[in-house]
């Protein structure tokens, strides 16, 4: 099963990309997360510590690793360099374990053109790839608002790409600008899942906004989901009314990977 999730800043992503490899992984499946999200908090999601996480060096700033494997150092633009680099055995020597969750911190191409043929964008592009198509494992992408950057072969092969929104319009246009993109990457399986929910009343009137969405599911308004994240453990198991929420979101990601293969 490969599962991305994106969304603007703030809405739950993380926390949900979190929760949902923490669920597979406990089901006893083998699951890579990938934090691909500039903004990187998916270890302190998942429950690393503060000073472990800050240990975590992203794949785009290893600049030993890139020039190993694409023959190029970083920020080379114009210079040759593979376009086929070796990453087959990235997740085990630069992932961490997380609770039975293998995370990998992808980093992000922060330098201007970012979506140019760059070292460090070609050797993320070629990992995805590879984890996506070539891999047995589950695989939970965290992404940031923007998923150009996986590229048509890559999200061709996804299960699902979930979009995850809260109550507001801010949060609404994002999702709308994601499903855009998703339509031009070839994306077939988009869907919603409404996070910060107070009330029924509030739920529906989301669902309003959402025309031409398939509405996956909703999580809580957690006020120890919040403290969680103050605390700096993860929220996956800090409130049992937020648990029960993920566990249904899951259970329908289930049926709808196996309807997929009927």
């Amino acid at each position: 099963m490969k599962i991305a999730v994106s969304g603007k800043g703030g809405v739950g992503k993380t926390t949900l990309a979190a929760c949902l490899a923490k669920y597979y992984a406990q089901k006893g499946s083998k699951v890579i997360a990938v934090d691909a999200d500039p903004d990187a908090n998916l270890a302190s999601a998942l429950g690393l510590d503060m000073e472990e996480s800050s240990d975590l060096v992203p794949l785009t700033d290893q600049k030993e690793l890139i020039e190993e494997r694409t023959g190029a150092k970083p920020g080379g633009y114009g210079a040759y360099f593979k376009l086929n680099p070796k990453v087959d055995d990235i997740s085990q020597k630069f992932g961490v374990d997380v609770g039975g969750v293998r995370l990998l911190v992808a980093g992000t191409v922060k330098a201007g053109g970012s979506g140019c043929y760059c070292p460090e964008n070609v050797l993320l592009k070629r990992l995805f790839k590879y984890l996506v198509v070539d891999t047995d494992e589950v695989v939970i992408m965290d992404m940031e608002a923007g998923i150009e950057h996986l590229g048509r072969g890559t999200c061709e092969n996804m299960d699902m790409l979930i979009i995850v929104i809260e109550p507001g319009m801010r949060s609404v246009q994002t999702a709308f600008a994601v499903k855009k993109m998703s339509e031009d990457l070839g994306i077939k399986s988009l869907f919603i899942v409404a996070n910060k929910i107070k009330s029924t009343k509030e739920f529906e009137e989301v669902k309003k906004r959402l025309t031409g969405f398939s509405i996956l599911g909703q999580m809580p308004y957690s006020e120890k989901v919040r403290e969680s994240d103050l605390g700096f453990f993860s929220p996956c198991e800090a409130d049992e009314k937020f648990k029960k929420a993920i566990m249904e979101i899951a259970e329908k990601i289930d049926v709808y990977t196996l309807d997929q293969k009927e």
